[in-house]
Parts: structure tokens; C-alpha cells; sequence
């Protein structure tokens, strides 16, 4: 393959998983206000609604404050669209089982990535040059902190047992992908499994700053918080990043925990096979969200800060290390598949 195909492929693969995960985010913006409505007995805003709000704000100016720093405070949200686009061009999407940069980097890898978006918005909040934005750009860190550590467990431990099980390159996403953790634990390791899977549940709201984990905005708090100097295109641009984050999100709890494809049990054509494990793994992503993001932010209040913290970094770095510990004594006592 010359040169030229390869950046030909590279920059279609790129703007394909662009318009992937921006559709798909806006989409499950609207389908999580529907469903969230619903849950409180509401009837909530069409499905489109987001693109409609994200095309209202693009059709708008982006006026910079006074005493901001003009080129940070307009840098930032382009910088967030683009990282949390960047992470979906590492993650296997379906039968697509090599991402477009899957081979340059891991799983750790992308764990840095998903903190571009928010440190994005943090540099944004703190150009701003605002009181709120200020303290919102401060809780966001904060927040990043207190979910960083549950997380780093659950991508740790389930390399762990994949390098245990014998399988070469085990911080690899495409390794991950392809060899479902679920199939070399025994049953002390799958309750371990279960626990990660439930904590994982857990960072995505963190991840996302949605309920109860959107302390750095506090729209009721902060007016806003780290983006209540936003407006017109740089606010919709944040809208994007937030909608591609969430995809993103959705994505790696998917081929993480979930990775199957319906290919894998029922016969199938090549080209057929694509698009029914594309539609599957959409379907997946779909789930992920319901599960992890309405059904949570329908059920709980904000925590504050101070709670959010203690919650992350007691409860469920707890409950993570349970998990890990489980799955290690699954393999001291020889359950699962073991090199």
C-alpha cells in the first residue's frame, strides 16, 4: 500500500468515526432526555432536540470576556472535540477489529485520552477569567482525581488476568476485544468481573460530568460552572465533545466487558457481517448509556464535592479492589484458563 492510499484511508477512517460519534452522541443525548423524562412521568423533548440546540448555538457568536485570554479561552473547545474524537480512532468498533490507530497505542493510552476533554475545559474555565468557571475548572479536577483511581483498576485487572491467561500483548485493545476476559475466569473471577463491570457503571457518569457527578458545572450552584462564559459556537463545540466523549465512553465499557459479536455465532457473509456487528455494537453502546447515565442521573441527586470524592475513591476503589482481588484468588485457585 503506497503512502498516499494510506493517508487516503486514514483521513476517510478519521472522518467516518467523526460523523460515528457525533451523530450517535446527539442521538443518545435525545434518547437519554426521552427516557429520563419518561422515568418522571414527562414526555421530554423530540430525539432531535440536541441537534437542533447544537445547530442553534453554531448559528450564534462566541463572545470572549474582558479580561479572558482571547486565544486559550477559544482554543479549548476545539482542543476537547478533537481529543475525544482521537479516542474513538483506538477503539474497535464491531468487526471493524483494527481501529484506525490500533497500532499505536494501548489501553493506558486511551485512559490519558479520556482526560483531554476535561482538561480542556478546565484550561477554558480558567481563561475565562471567571469566579465560577474558576471554582467549576477546580471541582473538575477534583472529580478527575477521585474517578482516575476505580478506573485505572478495572483496565489493570482485566490485562492482569489476560497476560495470567497466556495472551500476548494483553494491554492492547484489540487484544481485549478480541479475547473476552468473561472466558478465562472461573466463577470466583466472574463475581470479580461483575464488581469491575459495576464500577466501571459507576466512572462513566464521573467521566462525563452528569449527574450526580456534574458538580463542576452545578447549573443550580455555579450558574454553569466552567462553561458559564461559553456561548454560541465554542459552547456547541463542548456540546460535541461531551456527545463524542459520551460514545466514547459507552464504547470502551463495550469492548471491554462486553465485545461480542453477533458474527462470532452466527454465520454470516463478510460484508453482511460488518453491518449487523455495527448495528449490534451500537446497540450495545446504547445500553451502556441507559444503564450507566439515565438510570443514575434519574435515580440520584448531585453529590457534593467533598461526598464525590470519598464515594469514588472509598466506595468504589473499593469495591474495584474487591474485584481484583477476587480475580486474582480465581487464579491462585486455578479457575478459568490459566498459562
Amino acid at each position: 500500500m503506497t503512502p498516499v492510499s494510506e493517508i487516503g484511508i486514514a483521513v476517510v477512517g478519521t472522518l467516518f468515526m467523526a460523523a460515528y460519534g457525533v451523530i450517535l452522541g446527539l442521538i443518545l443525548f435525545g434518547i437519554d432526555r426521552i427516557v429520563h423524562a419518561r422515568m418522571q412521568a414527562r414526555i421530554g423533548p423530540p430525539i432531535h432536540q440536541p441537534f437542533l440546540d447544537v445547530m442553534k448555538l453554531f448559528c450564534k457568536d462566541s463572545p470572549v470576556p474582558d479580561n479572558a485570554i482571547p486565544w486559550l479561552f477559544n482554543a479549548a473547545p476545539v482542543v476537547a472535540v478533537a481529543s475525544a474524537i482521537t479516542i474513538l480512532l483506538y477503539l474497535p468498533i464491531g468487526s471493524f477489529v483494527l481501529p484506525l490507530f490500533g497500532g499505536y497505542g494501548d489501553i493506558i493510552l486511551i485512559m490519558y485520552l479520556l482526560t483531554v476533554p476535561s482538561l480542556a475545559m478546565v484550561v477554558g474555565g480558567f481563561a475565562s477569567s471567571s469566579p465560577y468557571a474558576t471554582i467549576g475548572s477546580q471541582r473538575e479536577m477534583v472529580t478527575m482525581m477521585a474517578y482516575e483511581f476505580p478506573l485505572a483498576i478495572a483496565i489493570i485487572a482485566i490485562a492482569w488476568r489476560l497476560a495470567v491467561a497466556g495472551v500476548a500483548d494483553p494491554f492492547s485493545i484489540v487484544t481485549i476485544a478480541s479475547n473476552p476476559v468473561w472466558g478465562v475466569v472461573g466463577p470466583v473471577g466472574f463475581v470479580g468481573l461483575l464488581l469491575l463491570f459495576f464500577v466501571l457503571a459507576w466512572v462513566t457518569p464521573a467521566e462525563l460530568s452528569r449527574i450526580p457527578c456534574d458538580t463542576p458545572e452545578a447549573e443550580t450552584e455555579l450558574c454553569g460552572g466552567l462553561l458559564v462564559e461559553y456561548s454560541g459556537r465554542n459552547l456547541a463545540m463542548f456540546s460535541v465533545s461531551s456527545a463524542v466523549k459520551t460514545v466514547a465512553m459507552a464504547s470502551l465499557a463495550v469492548v471491554m466487558f462486553l465485545p461480542w459479536n453477533l458474527s462470532w455465532f452466527i454465520p454470516m457473509a463478510p460484508a453482511v457481517a460488518l453491518v449487523v456487528d455495527f448495528i449490534f455494537f451500537t446497540i450495545k453502546v446504547l445500553l451502556v448509556v441507559l444503564f450507566s447515565v439515565t438510570l443514575i442521573r434519574t435515580s440520584m441527586a448531585r453529590f457534593r464535592i467533598n461526598h464525590l470524592v470519598k464515594i469514588y475513591w472509598g466506595l468504589f476503589g473499593g469495591i474495584g479492589l474487591i474485584g481484583l482481588i477476587l480475580i486474582m484468588i480465581d487464579v491462585f485457585i486455578g479457575g478459568g484458563i490459566v498459562a
